[in-house]
């Protein structure tokens, strides 16, 4: 995964935008346009909003991750959301929220967030991370699924840590509590499933193996 990091700083506080992680979503420019505005240079001035608090808000609704804060004098870090949720995008990438823990095939751990997008496409050049390649290649998937696929007894408990296990040339695998939101669709589950994210799938947004018949490449 690729990183381009800026950093913007009032007397407060620090705020982050990675690049390379951005899809403009623009959740921020929305939200707080005083202090995110695309036709000024820099384009982040945290000194247009006095409070602090209200920048924060904003970051924390960046779907991506691109957009992170630090506060200098006291600890603040962002607390995941008592619930893990990953969301399908009508032809785009499949979101992340929670207590996110991102791993290699050998368990390694590549990241530790609360929101991130991960391609579904598999013409990310930031694999697994999506970067708005999808447009260009005409990617074309819905929203909904089969919630038969997660079928399970009923969960005991919500949030806690989720492992997304990325296996290389092949799907990305979650484990632990998380709700699957697709349209007006919405499941709970524990279940172990496996996610495409080479864009051939016909089963998507759950693998069905086809990423071997194409010769899918996570690198």
């Amino acid at each position: 995964m690729k990183k381009k990091i800026y950093s913007y700083e009032n007397q407060e506080l620090e705020v982050t935008w990675d690049l390379k992680r951005c899809i403009h979503a623009k959740e921020c420019v929305h939200g707080l346009p005083e202090v995110f505005d695309v036709n000024r240079k820099p384009w982040i001035d945290p000194d247009q909003e006095s409070d602090s608090e209200k920048i924060v808000e904003t970051i924390e609704r960046c779907p991506t991750g691109a957009l992170q804060y630090h506060f200098k004098n006291k600890e603040n870090p962002e607390q995941p959301p008592s619930k893990n949720k990953l969301v399908i995008a009508e032809d785009g990438p499949l979101y992340a929220y929670g207590n996110l823990k991102v791993v290699d095939s050998e368990g390694n751990e590549v990241m530790r967030e609360t929101r991130l997008a991960f391609c579904r496409c598999g013409a990310s050049s930031n694999k697994p991370l999506c970067d708005n390649s999808h447009i260009e290649a005409g990617f074309e998937s819905g929203c909904s699924y089969n919630p038969e696929r997660l079928e399970l007894e009923p969960q005991e408990e919500q949030g806690g840590e989720l492992l997304i296990k990325l296996i290389d040339n092949a799907p990305f695998v979650v484990e632990g509590n998380y709700e699957l939101v697709g349209g007006d669709q919405c499941t709970e589950t524990q279940k172990r499933m496996s996610f495409c994210r080479c864009g051939a799938s016909a089963n998507k947004p759950f693998c069905d193996g086809s990423h071997k018949k194409i010769g899918f490449q996570t690198t």
